[in-house]
């Protein structure tokens, strides 16, 4: 005998693209509901079965996914017109039918998958790491204050989902503004010890072309963050910064690292 519950059927719209050059169309699916479920989850029940709505055989649908539990940031996608990561997605918490679009900040290649090399190349910019002379025990690294640790900490917690770039409306094809995820990764690898290093490095970069002069303060960013990093408070941050480093190279201050 069937349940209710488990006669219960959910419908999935999904934006489809074939090649990068296609034109976009919808198809939408069903689904069996189950309590908890999230839309990966649904996504991999279409997968299995890859039947539409009409009951006509369709094409597996192509989206990103790693971890499944919100650390990797590769599922994000468009869920009902806002930015988030698929995995974290309840289906219970959504309105129905779900509407799953690609993010369209960055170019598509099938369906729910995008290339986000824009990001990654924004984050080569900014050397968004801490250098080392090679890889053998180079023994205790410098110690940061407490203070600093925290706010630091939090900032690390990205996971280049690329959910702030979709959200900031200065990030568009028309625009090369980097984003607001390498600007805080800035700010976080200036702040230790050894990345201070190649601060003014990483300060000049954001200050030429697609840089933070490019930053609307629209704050969409930070209220789409699924890791609530504090990315206004960063940017905010870096104004500062970029100022004292713009009368450094006017004048032709020596180097210096704040510790």
């Amino acid at each position: 005998m069937v349940t209710a519950t488990e006669a219960k059927k959910i419908t999935i719209e999904i934006q489809r693209q074939d090649t990068p050059d296609s034109e976009p169309y919808f198809e939408a699916f069903e689904v069996n509901y189950r309590p908890n479920m999230n839309v990966i989850s649904a996504l991999m029940e279409i997968r299995q079965n890859p039947v539409n709505k009409e009951g006509k055989a369709s094409k597996p649908v192509t989206w990103d996914m790693n971890c499944l539990e919100e650390v990797c940031g590769a599922c994000s996608m468009v869920i009902n017109g806002r930015p988030m990561q698929s995995c974290s997605a309840l289906v219970d918490k959504l309105e129905h039918p779900i509407r799953l679009e690609p993010m369209r900040t960055f170019p598509v290649v099938r369906d729910l998958q995008v290339d986000r090399t824009r990001m990654f190349d924004s984050l080569k910019r900014v050397k968004a790491w801490v250098p080392i002379d090679g890889s053998y025990d180079l023994g205790e690294g410098p110690r940061m204050p407490e203070r600093k640790r925290q706010w630091a900490y939090e900032l690390s917690k990205c996971m280049t989902c690329g959910v702030c770039l979709e959200a900031c409306p200065n990030v568009n094809d028309k625009s090369n503004f980097m984003g607001p995820a390498p600007l805080s990764q800035v700010r976080l690898f200036n702040a230790h010890p050894t990345g201070s290093m190649n601060k003014d490095e990483r300060l000049n970069a954001i200050m030429g072309e697609g840089g933070i002069a490019n930053c609307g303060n629209s704050q969409n960013c930070v209220v789409a963050c699924p890791k609530g990093i504090p990315l206004t408070t960063s940017i905010a941050a870096l104004n500062r910064d970029t100022t004292v480093q713009m009368f450094r190279n006017f004048f032709g201050s020596d180097y210096m690292v704040d510790n």
